[in-house]
């Protein structure tokens, strides 16, 4: 699982793992309603094909930190956890975040240590008048990449575009959105050169109001990754407004027969001195729509800079 992009690094099982390394990778993939047990609103399990695949898929990153939405409970990410390690993937440190919605969660699988935990499991927000929770809440931990380098991790999964009865969608969207930036904004005006990852489902394109609020404006603007396929395209962008036409949709909705790119690495100033663009990438899986209606994205870092 161990990187050096250019660099062997030679490993066996007797010795283990480095303390650190000069590069690592970050990932964020939905693995669609990963359950081991229904519940009364999700009434399906995960098949046995659709693990496999998410686990090709999760090969296919060889991510050193890997953040998951739509994980079910703590149980069915141990479950994923001890698959991959049985198949040469070991992540000895997780956490795993439940909030109001009691069904589905995010999730953290990483190689490197967790050294500080914030859960945001109980976060408000006002809409019409009404109180309303975040309903999957946000994993924040801190890990440690080499002696001298941390930085934290912040994983959402937002409201999605199914309509409620409650709310308008798109209103609680871009509601939980708010609080995410707010969680951004506290981190960034007390340490501006903080090392900030904000990543997972944002359940709406780049132009939306909900995107934007988190990505922010000004000093503390966040830097998009835009993961793409590795498949061979050098197309640079036609018109300086848009970016190139290279192939980054990242999810499938069947109702539209449509594909749109709502999964999102995110970084803050600080943390995008250190990005590999050359590492950062979705991964083309043959099939991969066994194992989730989502593709995974995938950004590699140095902790030397650039």
């Amino acid at each position: 699982m161990l990187k050096s992009f250019g660099i062997i690094i030679l490993l066996t099982f007797a010795t283990g793992w480095p303390a650190h390394t000069a590069t690592f990778r970050v990932a964020a993939y939905n693995v669609e309603t990963y359950l081991d047990t229904p519940t009364e609103s999700r009434p399906y399990v995960k098949s046995p094909e659709a693990r496999a695949k998410i686990r090709e898929s999760i090969h296919a990153l060889n991510p050193d930190v890997l953040a998951l939405e739509e994980m079910g409970t703590t149980n069915a990410l141990l479950e994923l956890r001890a698959s991959l390690k049985a198949e040469g993937l070991d992540f000895p440190y997780w956490e795993h975040v439940e909030g109001f919605d009691t069904n589905i969660h995010v999730a953290v699988l990483s190689h490197l240590p967790i050294i500080a935990r914030h859960p945001h499991t109980n976060d408000y927000f006002l809409l019409d008048g009404r109180r309303f929770r975040v309903s999957r809440g946000f994993a924040e931990v801190e890990l440690r990449a080499a002696t001298n380098f941390t930085f934290t991790l912040i994983v959402t999964h937002l409201k999605s575009k199914r309509p409620i009865a409650d709310a308008d969608e798109a209103d609680l969207r871009l509601a939980e959105a708010k609080v995410l930036r707010g969680i951004v904004d506290e981190h960034l005006h007390g340490n501006p050169d903080e090392h900030l990852i904000v990543l997972g489902d944002f359940n709406d394109t780049k132009d939306s109001a909900s995107t934007k609020a988190v990505i922010g404006r000004g000093k503390y603007k966040l830097t998009d990754t835009r993961p793409a396929e590795r498949n061979g395209d050098t197309i640079t962008t036609a018109r300086p407004r848009y970016e190139p036409r290279n192939v980054t949709w990242t999810y499938f909705y069947g109702v539209e027969d449509s594909y749109s790119r709502i999964d999102y690495i995110l970084l803050s100033p600080a943390m995008a001195r250190y990005w590999l663009k050359a590492e950062t990438f979705i991964p083309t899986v043959p099939n991969w729509g066994v194992g989730s209606d989502h593709r995974p994205v995938v950004a590699g870092f140095s902790t030397e800079g650039n």
